[in-house]
């Protein structure tokens, strides 16, 4: 029996075992399906979770507030953020860092840094000869990039909402302006990276906020297209946004709710901030005014008061937006004296009248970037903090000519809400109802390059071309493969940004650079060396705007081809057989499309574009002699396509007509090293 026994126990461990070890695997899983959303406004951020058993939660801070300031104070031993910095922002006003997403991607001599140093003289911007950017000289021991901040924020607010889901979280959405550019966009990405955060998308907030307003209204949306107008003014700046919602069919999962973002228009500095500075200049004359006749420093060179005063200035805007007049006052504003004074509503819109006619200019933008008339738009609806403001209201309705503005949405928190179910759609752990969501490329992006021609008398001369790669309004992610037929040699091509002309002379300058890269390939000599007896079918670059509006090269090869004499009965074996001399360069995606879970473009049968209208996620190539684009497609070309015309300088494909055919191509492709790029 003792025998017996001691068989029997191992087995029982043995199965104990096992069980602990699922129990581990199940538990290890359970505690990675939380994924978060950080809605990052200028003045404030709204985190969002979904995690099983909580579906789509704002999250509470620790002071139970669903709304958190993005602030950070930095002293030599401690850091302090969101209401607990904004509480020091009084006491030290220089270690008290805000607004400083308006850095982010800002070379020195933006005018944006200059504004910056304007509103904030207490902060100390140190050159960094690097970056040609700036950072923040807190001490001599102490300096921070607008990136670093940043990290240090998004950091704080995982751990917000780690502590609120009671789980580690490491997958987050990132919701961003509209208008920021490339640089900008690699800001965050690059703060994400140091938070330790994989980002599963940046999404545009705007965007963010017309998914959250159709997911609730999904009921609503049928085949015949409604179009919305959002009139985000925020802390910062203002977004109008046109969005087309109906439904269309998918591949996937047939009839299913779409939005597309047809038109953008924005102000990069009109927003509560700018009205807020312009009552902390107005309370700070006042003071003065009280203190004439004392000899008594001037309060605007003491950044505590300033701090002091641009508080109560914020309070007072929130006030006068629902009183028409209030009382301002603050204890102990400068030298232990009080201040006092009584402002009127209307002495804050005579303040800010200015800036209230600027309120129609995003509307006017958005119209003309969707080609649409006001007539067309069904509704306009407000987001946004400073729409609240009434004289805001009153010019915005005057100016769409509505009998009035929608106010059905939550306008703190729409965006996180959408940005957080984008989160749970992109995140594996979890299955949603699908919602098609087509933003738009807000600045186009070209490709720009010079060859060698020969004049009809013989003389050679440089061409310069333009290829346009992504056109303003079009729809992302997007894959597209432009392919150099003229070159036989080594050559640089430039990545620059295309017509921006909707843009104002200010907006230009602000903007920065428009060149994003310069690309110089080598290699290309060689492999026409290598390969004498085939034909070239070009070297060929692939790019990719991937799900956040980041571009990378994926990749640049050279292409050659051969024909290989065969019988007819034995085709569709040749068919299969291919030869890759190397793999392709860059071996897939690059590091960001990685993290944003974009795949790598295989090479497919190509057939001819029906039309121009570009659809996201689908690659599109582009030749350098200039014809129609053509769409790569899963499917192999029909066997008699409506068009068989080749461009000038390139020979016309070979067609396969059933037991006719008696060759087979046979594709080479070589690697063609690049430099310079990013």
């Amino acid at each position: 029996m003792a025998a017996t026994v001691r068989r029997q126990r191992p087995r029982r461990l043995a199965c104990w075992a096992v069980i602990a070890v699922l129990l581990a695997d199940l538990l290890a899983l359970s505690d990675t399906l939380a994924v978060m959303s950080v809605d990052l406004g200028s003045e404030s951020m709204k985190v969002a979770i979904v995690k099983p058993g909580v579906p789509m939660e704002i999250v509470l801070n620790k002071e139970s507030r669903r709304k958190t300031p993005v602030t950070v104070t930095l002293k030599e031993n401690e850091r302090f953020f969101g209401d607990s910095a904004a509480g020091m922002a009084i006491k030290n006003p220089k270690a008290t860092l805000r607004y400083f997403q308006h850095l982010l991607g800002k070379q020195a001599d933006n005018p944006h840094v200059a504004l910056y140093r304007a509103r904030f003289p207490e902060h100390e911007l140190s050159f960094d000869p690097q970056r040609q950017t700036v950072h923040f000289q807190i001490s001599s021991q102490m300096q921070f990039s607008p990136e670093e901040v940043l990290g240090m924020v998004l950091n704080y607010s995982r751990s917000l909402a780690e502590d609120f889901a009671e789980q580690p979280i490491k997958d987050a959405v990132i919701t961003v302006p509209a208008f920021f550019n490339q640089a900008e966009r690699r800001a965050v990405l690059q703060a994400a990276r140091m938070a330790g955060l994989k980002v599963l998308q940046l999404i545009n907030d705007n965007t963010a906020t017309a998914l959250s307003y159709g997911v609730f209204r999904r009921k609503d949306i049928n085949t015949t297209a409604q179009n919305i107008m959002f009139y985000d003014m925020g802390s910062g700046s203002t977004v109008c946004t046109i969005v087309t919602y109906q439904t269309v069919k998918t591949k996937e999962a047939g009839m299913q709710p779409q939005l597309q973002i047809r038109g953008v228009g924005f102000d990069r500095t009109l927003g509560g901030l700018e009205m807020e500075l312009r009552l902390r200049e107005h309370l700070a004359g006042l003071f003065n005014e009280q203190r004439k006749g004392q000899r008594a420093k001037d309060v605007r060179e003491n950044p505590r008061a300033m701090a002091k005063l641009l508080r109560e200035a914020n309070r007072l805007k929130t006030i006068l937006s629902a009183n028409a007049d209030h009382m301002a006052q603050i204890e102990g504003l400068m030298d232990d004296v009080d201040f006092k004074a009584k402002v009127t509503r209307v002495e804050f819109e005579e303040l800010c009248a200015d800036l209230f006619e600027r309120v129609p200019g995003p509307v006017q933008q958005a119209l003309q970037s969707a080609e649409m008339s006001l007539d067309e738009i069904e509704q306009v609806i407000l987001v946004g903090g400073a729409t609240r403001v009434p004289k805001v209201q009153e010019v915005l309705l005057k100016a769409v000519g509505k009998e009035e503005l929608g106010k059905n949405i939550n306008a703190d928190e729409a965006a996180a809400m959408g940005a957080v179910y984008q989160a749970a759609a992109l995140s594996k752990a979890f299955k949603v109802k699908p919602f098609v969501v087509r933003d738009a490329v807000v600045y186009p992006i070209l490709v720009e390059f010079t060859r060698e021609v020969e004049e009809p008398e013989g003389v050679r001369s440089l061409k310069h071309n333009k290829r346009v790669l992504f056109s303003r309004m079009g729809p992302y992610p997007q894959r597209k493969v432009i392919t150099f037929n003229r070159y036989s040699h080594d050559f640089n091509f430039h990545i620059n940004y295309g017509d921006l002309g909707f843009l104002g002379p200010e907006d230009l300058r602000v903007f920065g650079s428009q060149n994003l890269t310069t690309v110089k390939l080598k290699g290309v000599g060689e492999s026409f060396k290598k390969h004498p007896d085939y034909e070239s079918k070009g070297i060929k670059a692939h790019f990719n705007l991937d799900e956040s509006g980041v571009l990378s090269l994926d990749r640049v090869e050279s292409v050659f081809e051969t024909l290989v004499e065969d019988s007819p009965e034995e085709e569709s074996t040749l068919t299969k057989l291919g030869n890759t001399i190397s793999s392709l360069f860059g071996g897939g995606t690059t590091p960001e499309a990685k993290e944003n879970g974009t795949d790598t473009v295989q090479e497919e049968e190509e057939s001819p574009a029906e039309g121009n209208k570009d659809e996201p996620g689908e690659q599109v190539e582009l030749k350098e002699d200039g014809e129609a684009p053509v769409k790569d497609t899963s499917q192999p070309p029909p066997p008699e396509p409506k068009e068989d015309t080749a461009p000038e300088g390139e020979k016309a494909p070979e067609e396969e007509n059933g037991d006719k055919a008696e060759a087979q191509a046979s594709v080479h492709r070589a690697s063609v090293a690049r430099f310079g790029f990013w």
